[in-house]
């Protein structure tokens, strides 16, 4: 029979282990998926007066040429997206 000395060591050793383990799972999820998303977001909440005005005159004149258009959507789409905004209204009755 072990003594109560050894398992405690062995469970302090399998806890040090896990703990390293969680965290090395951790940084290689955060560095994969996490990192360049966030660092979109960090450029984006950065910009400057000059950029934020280029880029409102881009998304506007985006919006003009969507408007110009006589059909934004395909059919395909227009129908997705009609299918959608009755899934929504009815669950929202």
């Amino acid at each position: 029979m072990m003594k109560p000395e050894s398992n405690l060591k062995i469970f302090f050793i399998k806890l040090v282990a896990i703990t390293f383990a969680i965290i090395l799972i951790i940084n290689v999820f955060y560095n994969i998926f996490l990192a360049d998303k966030l660092e979109i977001l960090n450029k984006i909440s950065n910009l400057d007066k000059n950029t934020a005005e280029v880029l409102k005159d881009k998304i506007r004149s985006e919006l003009k040429s969507g408007i110009e258009k006589d059909k934004i959507l395909s059919d395909e789409d227009a129908i997705l997206i009609k299918e959608f905004i009755e899934k929504i209204s009815s669950e929202l009755k």
